[in-house]
């Protein structure tokens, strides 16, 4: 049967196809980019030491100005310093970025192109065209790709924009189909090339709903298409009057891989990134690994410590014997089927 299955692979032509015993190309998620930050890993594959899906789409969507572009920003920084031979191909639509910005957030500029969109074909053709080449390469001389679209939300489309050049205000009622029909090809390309995409997106309030309620604009494209998507929030974290960063709340509103309505809170200082430790002490303190005991944390020898010294020195009381039991409690916290 399996002889006549691979041939019913050859004669039909579906270069995604395979059988399940080789791995479903565009389906299977064997590997993943780490974040930079173990408790953001953990809400987006149940792992400490997982992180962003390597093939799929991943969704951060929030309100304007919840800082989606720092923290994607965040996560790349840390996918190049993880390897010195990967790229990025950084599609941006909203003219927010610039060399100076880049390097001050200690990226290396070398490794990471922006490509200006102003339309979902525009983004479509050439994010595609970036696929194509990548998988034209030989497997083994491939080196570790992420692409970024930030924002889907201000995408235009071709008709709207020859609209508006000839001064008609009507709504483009397409514009929900073709973002549609960009992502369900992107979803098989990313599959077969193992390559993450990372895409930013706006939310709304939901009108005549009930209870407060946030919606993801455009459609049901990247909905569907998306493995994850976030949803996040922010406040501003000060050192006395100073602000020095942000303090991200991150909710998992889709999941094909963790638990959803689970929330995470990530930290983001203007001068580090992202915070890697930051959101352990909830866990440990959540499944009794450190006691609080007033307003400092029992450690496991028995002594006492404020929770911001052990932030500002996380090496020396994350130990490896903690790391192991916390990574275990995180499979709980945040993977179905486990207890």
């Amino acid at each position: 049967m399996s002889d006549f299955l691979k041939n019913v692979i050859k004669d039909v032509g579906n270069e995604y196809a395979s059988l399940v015993i080789d791995g479903v190309e565009a389906g299977d998620v064997d590997s993943f980019i780490d974040t930079g930050s173990y408790v953001f890993n953990a809400l987006l594959s149940g792992s400490l030491y997982g992180g962003l899906p390597s093939n799929k789409i991943t969704a951060l969507a929030g309100e304007s100005a919840t800082g989606k572009t720092y923290f994607l920003m965040g996560i790349v920084k840390n996918f190049l310093d993880t390897d010195p031979d990967a790229g990025v191909v950084f599609f941006e639509s909203e003219s927010a970025l610039t060399k100076q910005l880049i390097i001050e957030r200690g990226i290396d500029p070398k490794r990471m192109v922006i490509m200006p969109v102003t339309t979902v074909q525009e983004f479509r053709h050439q994010s595609l065209k970036v696929l194509d080449s990548y998988l034209m390469q030989n497997e083994a001389d491939r080196k570790p790709l992420f692409l970024c679209l930030d924002s889907l939300g201000m995408l235009s489309t071709t008709k709207e924009v020859e609209d508006t050049a000839e001064g008609k205000e009507t709504r483009d009622m397409t514009r929900a189909q073709v973002l549609k029909a960009a992502f369900r090809v992107l979803t098989l390309k990313l599959g077969r090339a193992k390559v993450p995409m990372v895409v930013t997106n706006h939310t709304y309030d939901v009108v005549g709903s009930m209870f407060p309620q946030k919606e993801m604009g455009g459609g049901s494209g990247l909905k569907y298409a998306a493995s994850t998507i976030i949803y996040l929030s922010k406040k501003k974290e000060k050192e006395g009057t100073e602000v020095i960063g942000n303090i991200i709340h991150c909710k998992t509103h889709k999941s094909r891989l963790t638990v959803e309505n689970k929330m995470v809170d990530v930290r983001l200082t203007y001068d580090k990134g992202l915070d890697r430790h930051y959101g352990l002490l909830d866990i440990a303190e959540k499944y009794e690994l450190l006691k609080k005991v007033s307003t400092r944390y029992e450690l496991p020898d028995g002594t006492k410590q404020f929770g911001k010294t052990i932030m500002n020195d996380p090496e020396t009381y994350f130990t490896e014997e903690l790391m192991e039991k916390i990574e275990k409690c995180a499979g709980k916290e945040f993977t179905y089927g486990q207890s």
